[in-house]
């Protein structure tokens, strides 16, 4: 524990990389082998070298703004990209630059805004805008659906669990078939897939009393649940003993700012995500301004308390952050087009060419990840 808080107590930059044309970073991801997969707000896919950051690849084909990114748990091989323009792609990082070797489609009503690949690699599932009064969990086989026909593979959809946009799903990183939804009607809802139709398969819901923004599976065991909403609130949840009376609410906070301590002249505007660092058995929250400062908070099921801030780095919002625990780096991407490294007592070393910093207004409409919660319509 002394160790990891050295390691973060530590960090600086290691790595800048800065597109002579930068659009929104809008999410990355890590290969446990060599690569980072970053998705842009020009609908463009990069992947990178993970050590290095240099651009390996671009992929091409979705035409709306691509929200999220994953590598397949089971075959790190394949990335699949989740797009508004109502399709999932899934791509073969051999061959940068290729088209999709899998495309994953539904009704075609449905316009997702959230998706994830299960632990197993199997199945992939993503949920939808509100489509009329319904919004939707929609799965696939992964392994069953090929590149032409896009409705190959689609095992079915959950509809009646939420009723609004579902703005985050998020599989059990070792459970294949536990699963995590949140919505802006500010439930979330835990499933377990084995038991079958949706009614079985819904074990718990649990009120975040907000729009859900980020979900993160936490704790030894993995059987506690982090969400932050929209409006920076934080809910910390134990799912251990759903069959027991007591609350399992381990700790709940609307305005989560409030609770964090800064030096003066620093500001906690809004929170990235949360990480769940397992060799350290330790919960990281991470929060940032929109100066583009980070602060890395440890969450425990009592407090938030400020580990370290991060600055000299960004230039705007960050909107992405993920742990390389095996390289020992924190990767961050944001609005400022910037794909940082950061790593203990480390050095800095540019990547590509400084440039002004353009913003890319049109990529608001679809893909902002701090928004408030949109007033809910009235029932009738």
């Amino acid at each position: 524990m002394d160790s990891f808080d050295a390691t973060f107590k530590a960090l600086s930059i290691s790595r800048r990389l800065q597109p002579e044309e930068p659009s929104y970073i809008l999410d990355l991801t890590l290969s446990p082998e060599d690569f980072v997969a970053v998705s842009c707000s020009d609908g463009a896919v990069r992947l990178h070298a993970k050590e290095t950051l240099r651009v390996l690849g671009e992929y091409q084909g979705h035409t709306g703004a691509v929200f999220g990114v994953r590598f397949c748990p089971s075959s790190h091989d394949l990335l699949f990209t989740g797009s508004s323009d109502g399709l999932l792609r899934c791509w073969d990082v051999r061959q940068p630059g290729s088209s999709a070797v899998r495309v994953f489609g539904s009704d075609p009503d449905h316009v997702y805004c959230s998706f994830d690949v299960s632990c197993s690699g199997s199945v992939v599932c993503a949920g939808t805008e509100q489509v009329g009064d319904d919004s939707f969990l929609v799965f696939w086989d992964s392994r069953m659906t090929g590149g032409g026909a896009k409705k190959e593979g689609l095992l079915g959809v959950y509809s009646e669990s939420h009723n609004d946009d579902i703005t985050v799903v998020r599989f059990h990183p070792k459970q294949a078939d536990r699963l995590a939804s949140g919505s802006t009607d500010g439930l979330v809802n835990v499933f377990d897939l084995s038991l079958g139709e949706e009614d079985n398969a819904l074990v718990t819901t649990c009120n975040c009393e907000s729009s859900a923004s980020t979900l993160c599976w936490t704790g030894k065991n993995q059987d506690q649940l982090l969400c932050l909403t929209h409006d920076e609130g934080l809910q910390l949840w134990d799912l251990s003993h759903l069959d027991s009376d007591d609350s399992f609410t381990l700790f709940g906070s609307s305005d989560a700012r409030t609770l964090v301590s800064l030096p003066d002249g620093t500001s906690l505007d809004y929170f990235v995500s949360g990480l769940w660092l397992e060799e350290a058995a330790r919960l990281v929250v991470v929060g940032g301004s929109h100066s583009g400062e980070l602060h890395l908070l440890d969450c425990s099921s009592t407090e938030l308390k400020l580990m370290k801030s991060l600055s000299g780095g960004h230039a705007s919002t960050v909107r992405c952050v993920q742990w390389d625990s095996v390289g020992g780096a924190l990767l961050t991407g944001g609005e400022d087009g910037q794909l940082l490294q950061w790593k203990a007592r480390a050095e800095e070393i540019r990547v590509g060419k400084k440039d002004n910093y353009k913003s890319i207004s049109s990529v608001q409409l679809k893909a902002k990840s701090h928004r408030k919660q949109r007033e809910k319509k009235p029932p009738f």
